[in-house]
């Protein structure tokens, strides 16, 4: 049965960060709450926590994970960023967007769009998924919370813990989140291409 730890959406606790973090880097597999939706969420290198979140969104195995980031220093780690990109991350970052980059060699082929050798890229506007990455120092893994079968992405953490307490390690109630997930902006060749319209405005990529 998973734990359940009731963190301020503002103001999170420090000592309930810690024991998330702890869960993470002991390969636990997490639902914690974004700018958007609730995700799903991993350490980078747990491949049994990959696996269980692969099986519970029943992903193929094409199916793209995404790098919550902290800031854009953590970015240049993962993904290749020229300078016109670059602009464009510090003008939407933090925010409700997954950019999708060109991977550099820190992230493994597994994690990688097979074809495409790409990665999505998120920095979050939420003080719970900040004081995460701080506390970790590395970017999660991460997915979002819509399970097989649900039209909707899952919102309310009591609904979250009646569905998933079994089969998670954590779930972090950090509030109601919306329904509508983050924008998707290709970056990866050529000019901004909207893969995935959600709560960031996309009308700023497509002039």
């Amino acid at each position: 049965m998973s734990q359940f730890f009731q963190i301020h959406p503002v103001d999170p606790q420090p000592r309930l960060i810690k024991q998330a973090v702890r869960i993470i880097r002991d390969g636990g597999v997490v639902v914690y709450p974004t700018d958007s939706i609730y995700a799903l969420g991993c350490g980078l290198e747990r491949k049994p926590a990959v696996e269980r979140i692969q099986w519970l969104r029943q992903m193929d195995k094409d199916h793209n994970f995404t790098l919550v980031c902290r800031d854009l220093s953590d970015i240049g780690t993962y993904a290749r960023v020229d300078n016109v990109v670059f602009r464009l991350l510090k003008a939407y970052t933090p925010g409700p967007y997954t950019f999708i980059l060109k991977a550099t060699g820190e992230v493994p082929r597994r994690l990688q769009n097979p074809k495409r050798k790409t990665i999505g890229i998120r920095v979050p506007d939420n003080a719970i998924v900040r004081a995460l990455l701080e506390e970790l120092g590395e970017p999660i893994l991460s997915s979002t919370l819509l399970l097989p079968d649900d039209e909707l992405p899952l919102s309310d953490p009591e609904n979250i813990r009646d569905r998933l307490e079994h089969h998670v390690d954590l779930i972090i109630d950090g509030g109601n989140c919306g329904l509508e997930p983050s924008t998707v902006v290709d970056l990866s060749d050529g000019p901004p291409r909207i893969r995935r319209h959600g709560r960031g405005d996309p009308a700023v990529f497509e002039t």
